[in-house]
């Protein structure tokens, strides 16, 4: 349907209503990463809520993958290898926070700004979350999924795209020699190991997966472009949706976008089964 499959680099995004089985097409990018890369790609759940997408159960039961939660932390100056079996560690949830912008932000003399306290917070996650990154990228991944964004009318208003668009500019896509000399400290130190992990984050891929209020295909392909909306500047938009035929609920996926590459027009009848989604 994408005329050869996502394109590297790029950024999809992926729209669908709780429970039409983008949790299960997330995971199944991500673990086919170890047939195309390698290694599996890496998971981030940005949902308050925890482990309520059960990443951890599909896993198990679809690929047989154990989705161990990265805990390496690197502060600065602090030895920055992860421990042993550490990058066998796929999940991150350290971004928990959902709600309105204006819940993290308090009045200041020129309008608005983020509370010191929570913007405090917000940074010490970085010193899990780039490593996370850095350290998987360097030892092969180039897939990156991340769930939990749950519904917005006005997404510019909301706290989980602030955050997604910091992690895909000044992470994810950052030159590997910068983001280690940011954490690798002194450099000197450990300027040999950071030579010999260079990799080319335009190589690298990510599906974001979006929660929506629609349920129903007709309804999700009429949907508005809002203000901050992350699809308006992705490569590709996939939306999953039901409709009803006959006695059954039916669910389709459309690709919607898709620059660089030809495209199918049609819809793909699929089912969420034991074994993951399947098409009919």
């Amino acid at each position: 349907m994408l005329g050869g499959g996502l394109l590297p680099g790029t950024l999809t995004v992926v729209y669908g209503a709780t429970g039409i089985g983008k949790t299960h097409l997330g995971l199944t990018y991500a673990s086919h990463g170890r047939v195309t890369d390698g290694r599996p790609g890496i998971l981030f759940d940005m949902n308050v809520r925890g482990d309520s997408q059960q990443h951890h159960v599909y896993a198990e039961r679809l690929f047989g993958w154990p989705l161990r939660r990265w805990t390496h932390t690197v502060m600065p100056m602090a030895d920055p290898y992860p421990p042993p079996g550490e990058l066998d560690a796929y999940y991150c949830d350290a971004f928990p926070w959902v709600g309105k912008l204006r819940e993290y932000q308090l009045p200041s003399p020129d309008g608005f700004e983020f509370d010191w306290n929570w913007k405090a917070a917000y940074n010490a996650a970085f010193y899990t979350v780039r490593p996370f990154v850095y350290f998987h990228l360097g030892a092969g991944s180039r897939r990156i999924v991340v769930d939990g964004v749950e519904p917005m009318d006005v997404p510019a208003d909301y706290i989980q795209p602030y955050i997604f668009d910091e992690l895909y500019r000044k992470t994810i896509h950052r030159e590997a020699e910068t983001m280690g000399m940011e954490i690798c400290l002194p450099v000197w130190k450990h300027r040999e190991y950071i030579d010999a992990h260079l990799y080319d984050h335009r190589a690298v891929t990510t599906v974001l997966l979006v929660t929506t209020e629609e349920t129903q295909l007709e309804h999700l392909l009429a949907r508005k472009v809002a203000s901050g909306d992350i699809g308006a500047v992705a490569n590709t938009i996939l939306v999953l949706g039901s409709e009803r035929a006959g006695s059954r609920l039916a669910r389709y996926l459309a690709v919607v976008k898709h620059r660089g590459s030809a495209m199918s027009d049609e819809f793909a009848e699929y089912r969420v089964t034991e074994q993951g989604l399947q098409f009919v």
